[in-house]
């Protein structure tokens, strides 16, 4: 059974929201994974992302990129990394904005930046978009994301409004990815 950290911040909750997503999909494909929000980071917390078999990085996209708080933790896993301890690890990453591009794509970019300076091996979203003119809001991957998981919640919307059903969806689907790809580099 692969052991898989979500480690996330989440400003108004949505982002939050996909975490628990992501986890619940993880732990249905049978992983032993768990959130770990950037604020409650402790030395039993660095403990255990150093021993983690995957990691999966999750922010919300603020101003074209992840949040303040996200890119704090970043910065404090300069410590792990000077040891490379991450090295060669299974990360993936995470990201909702309030528009549908919001330029999300810079904070999965920042995400793949950070695995590969740590060594980790990087797993993408492996689900198709939905595409046709058939597609609606709540089909898998509406969003389109490939390098990451990309969701959306409207800027007014709360989070038991937002994401739509069909970016949660997304999410578990995504989770049940890492967890598969995991138990295989992993051999578990």
């Amino acid at each position: 059974m692969p052991n898989i950290l979500i480690v996330y911040h989440s400003g108004y909750g949505h982002t939050k929201k996909v975490a628990e997503a992501v986890l619940a999909g993880a732990n249905e494909a049978g992983a032993s994974a768990k959130l770990l929000a950037v604020g409650d980071i402790d030395d039993n917390a660095w403990t255990e992302l150093d021993a983690a078999d995957a990691i999966i990085f999750g922010a919300p996209t603020y101003m074209g990129g992840p949040s303040a708080d996200f890119k704090k933790f970043a910065d404090a896993s300069s410590k792990p990394w000077l040891a490379q301890k991450w090295k060669d690890k299974i990360a993936a990453g995470f990201t909702n904005s309030a528009h549908m591009n919001g330029d999300k794509f810079l904070t999965i970019s920042y995400f793949v930046t950070l695995a590969m300076q740590h060594g980790m091996v990087w797993v993408g979203a492996g689900i198709m978009p939905s595409n046709t003119k058939a597609a609606t809001r709540n089909d898998l991957n509406f969003v389109g994301g490939f390098t990451g998981l990309l969701t959306q919640s409207p800027a007014d919307a709360s989070p038991e409004e937002a994401p739509p059903p069909g970016d949660l969806e997304t999410a578990k689907a995504f989770g049940a990815r890492v967890a598969a790809v995991t138990t295989r580099w992993a051999g578990k």
